[in-house]
């Protein structure tokens, strides 16, 4: 059986954090914690084996526990570093790839929960729970994109973005209906967006989440590709042959909530650890999931590392920030009386500002050549400004007025359309406030919504001639 240094020993030298990096973590400005925390495969004196670390601060003992143990929190305890970090951490010897494992986590209440990594590679595949010690492995062919993608992603340049939930762009009907996956997706998806003359491809959540009909949006695995679809290094060719193609990659990332899910990161070392303990901060009830504390430093470290993971290891060209909306207002989706104000009075979320602000600023200065898009359907000021002018430091922001009055004129009798003109031309009056992406959403077609054909008031044949002569035109030209 695999073995681990005496609990009572020392951490070592050669473990994997210096003291700069715990002061930064501490300070909520460590944005590559996935080269520490997690699971890493090293050589300690000579032997070959697993290094683990989480942050765990209020926990009575952490245990890796996984195949290689048979699942007994008693054999591979690790030990809680001296210095106010929260991390515990150790060495197993012949754990390597592949390998299984959770963490075991006794709480002071005497409860046991037993946890994924957050900062796992890899899962298993849903409904499995566990996380797989992996290493990152891909020689990548996109040289000549990564050196001229900053062009392709000015704010001035030609964008006509195709959004793909991966699960469902396309079945395999005679093996049971499946979805592809990333390799047989790279076969197929470069080539029909280059048809098309797509510049960009926005896939939704491609991060871990238990829950397929989420979409990928109750995310649970920050910085792995969820497994049903193949490894990560699938995915990153995938990417790969989208670059090769010429086409960019914008990725959904969702840092507004989480779900509860046993396995996650909810109450996660016994006490409310990445989510608010009050539930008029840390629960939205508008999609039963948790909320993280952007007042808490190392909360804001994990989710400034994610990002910038995906930026760095997977060469993603940008990220569209999910929900940015229940981000700002404490009070997004609850009752008089339902939420906090802030020390101000007021129902701005001044955690998540500062966040936001930091986070697009880590960004545009470690990778200038990529862009940030806000989902945010308010009327916040300057969302596309930078932060040192007082805006939130996106490059772009979804306008949402602008789809919502599209879909309602084209939705109309066309007998009727002569009188609803001024929606098709109100966006005008703000169109310059920002530097707007005019998008159409997936959730204009789910929950009974309808196609985008089907909100047509006239028969398929000439809706879609409509479309693809009137708006389809009118987006290409924008």
């Amino acid at each position: 059986m695999p073995g681990l240094m005496n609990p009572g020993v020392p951490v070592p030298k050669s473990g994997m954090f210096t003291d700069l990096d715990i002061y930064l973590f501490k300070q909520g400005d460590h944005f590559r914690l996935y080269e520490k925390l997690g699971s890493h495969c090293i050589t300690l004196e000579d032997v070959k084996g697993t290094w683990f670390s989480v942050w765990a601060p209020n926990a009575v003992s952490v245990s890796v526990i996984g195949e290689f143990n048979y699942w007994d929190a008693t054999v591979h305890a690790l030990c809680l570093r001296d210095d106010g970090s929260g991390i515990w951490e150790g060495f197993i010897a012949d754990v390597t790839v592949g390998a299984t494992y959770k963490y075991s986590i006794l709480s002071r209440d005497g409860k046991t929960a037993d946890k994924g990594d957050p900062f796992a590679l890899y899962w298993e595949k849903p409904p499995l729970t566990a996380s797989r010690v992996w290493e990152l492995d891909h020689a990548w062919n996109d040289a000549d994109w990564m050196r001229v993608r900053g062009e392709k992603n000015r704010l001035n340049a030609p964008f006509s973005i195709y959004e793909v939930h991966l699960g469902s762009w396309r079945r395999v009907p005679e093996e049971g209906n499946r979805s592809l996956t990333y390799r047989e997706m790279a076969e197929w998806l470069p080539r029909y967006l280059v048809e098309l003359n797509f510049t960009h491809v926005e896939f939704m959540p491609v991060t871990e989440h238990p829950f397929y009909g989420s979409w990928g949006y109750e995310t649970i695995g920050y910085f792995a590709p969820t497994a049903r679809y193949g490894p990560p290094e699938d995915f990153m060719l995938l990417v790969d042959t989208l670059h090769q193609q010429g086409i960019g990659v914008i990725l959904d990332w969702v840092p507004a909530h989480f779900p509860a899910d046993a396995h996650g990161l909810g109450h996660f070392d016994g006490t409310f650890l990445y989510e608010h303990a009050d539930p008029r901060q840390g629960y939205q009830p508008d999609w039963h999931s948790s909320l993280f504390n952007y007042g808490r430093n190392e909360v804001r470290a994990f989710l400034t590392s994610s990002a910038l993971f995906w930026l760095d290891k997977y060469h993603i060209d940008g990220l569209r920030i999910d929900a940015v909306t229940s981000m700002l207002y404490l009070d997004y989706g609850r009752k008089e009386g339902e939420w906090i104000p802030n020390r101000n009075g007021g129902r701005e979320n001044l955690d998540a500002v500062t966040f936001l602000r930091n986070l697009n600023d880590a960004i545009y200065r470690d990778y200038p050549d990529t862009q940030t898009f806000a989902e945010e359907s308010t009327a916040w000021p300057m969302v596309s400004r930078p932060a040192n002018f007082g805006g939130l430091g996106f490059g772009l922001k979804w306008n949402m007025g602008w789809m919502h009055d599209t879909l309602e004129y084209f939705s109309e009798n066309p007998i009727n359309r002569k009188y609803h003109h001024t929606q098709i031309i109100f966006s005008i009056w703000y169109a310059f406030s920002e530097n707007f992406v005019l998008p159409l959403s997936h959730d204009e077609v789910v929950y009974g919504k309808g196609s985008l054909i089907g909100k047509m008031s006239c028969d398929e044949l000439s809706a879609i001639n409509l479309f693809e002569g009137g708006l389809g035109g009118f987006l290409q030209n924008r």
